[in-house]
């Protein structure tokens, strides 16, 4: 998307922002029907869109797309407790999605995986990496353990239910690598359309449209976590809540494992959020 346009966006009002996240769920709706998911992790941007798409549902007197929740082996139980609570809260129907075959063989982060002991479908997806190591150690957010734990399960959840379209929670400004994203961007392997809702919303949005309208939230941002990721690896920022924090001089995703940071644009390459 051009910059301009980008920088128009960034500048409306929370309502209108509102009201654009809405009319591309629609649009999306329009265009793939009951061949569309969402994504859902528990977190603040994908709790405030699985909302949104409820708002619409609900406007609309449609039933909720599925949604699925990636399980990567590491979960914070706080994040756990919230996808249960709200699911059953607002009637949303989660699937949750994992690598079972790696998660068998290891019992703890940083357990050897040797690759000889992966399926057949695993060895393939670390040919497409070009890993050629006899094992690596269990970490969900590494390259290797992103891929696997994260990326390969939602395409084959894509494949399984014959998705052409899949509804993620990124913005523009949370990562450099999102910068070039369209709120409706093709994939490959498989074949499908990322809708993207929320891009033009800051991190101040966010969490302005969750006090507004008293969205439920993980906890650990009360204790000073402003993104989350995998339990081993995830820190918080400060120890104030993650909405009184200093969101000009602070980066978002500080408190995140810092290698996976490094190579966002690699793993959204490969089909990572």
């Amino acid at each position: 998307m051009e910059d301009s346009e980008r920088q128009r966006l960034w500048s409306l009002p929370l309502e209108e922002k509102l009201a654009q996240a809405e009319e591309v769920i629609v649009e999306a709706f329009d265009r793939f029907g009951r061949e569309i998911a969402a994504t859902w992790t528990g977190g603040k941007d994908s709790t405030t869109l699985i909302w949104l798409i409820r708002r619409v549902c609900r406007r609309l007197d449609r039933p909720f797309p599925i949604s699925l929740f990636i399980d990567e082996g590491d979960i914070f139980p706080e994040i756990q407790a919230l996808i249960e609570k709200v699911s059953q809260k607002w009637e949303i129907p989660v699937e949750v999605v994992r690598n079972d075959n790696v998660l068998r063989l290891v019992k703890d982060i940083g357990d050897p995986v040797k690759v000889a002991e992966l399926n057949d479908l695993n060895r393939r997806e670390l040919d497409l990496l070009e890993f050629a190591e006899p094992e690596f150690p269990f970490e969900p957010e590494s390259y290797v353990g992103n891929h696997l734990m994260k990326t390969v399960p939602v395409k084959l959840f894509i494949e399984q239910k014959g998705l052409t379209a899949l509804f993620t929670a990124i913005r523009w400004d949370e990562h450099d690598a999102r910068e070039s994203e369209d709120f409706f961007s093709p994939r490959e392997d498989p074949s499908h359309v990322r809708v993207q809702p929320i891009l033009h919303f800051r991190e101040r949005d966010i969490w302005d449209v969750i006090h507004t309208y008293k969205l439920p939230f993980c906890e650990l941002y009360a204790q000073g976590y402003r993104s989350l990721g995998a339990r081993y690896n995830t820190r918080p920022v400060d120890d104030i809540p993650a909405w009184e924090q200093d969101f000009d001089n602070i980066p978002e995703r500080l408190g995140r494992g810092q290698n996976k940071e490094q190579i966002m644009e690699q793993l959204r390459n490969l089909g990572y959020m």
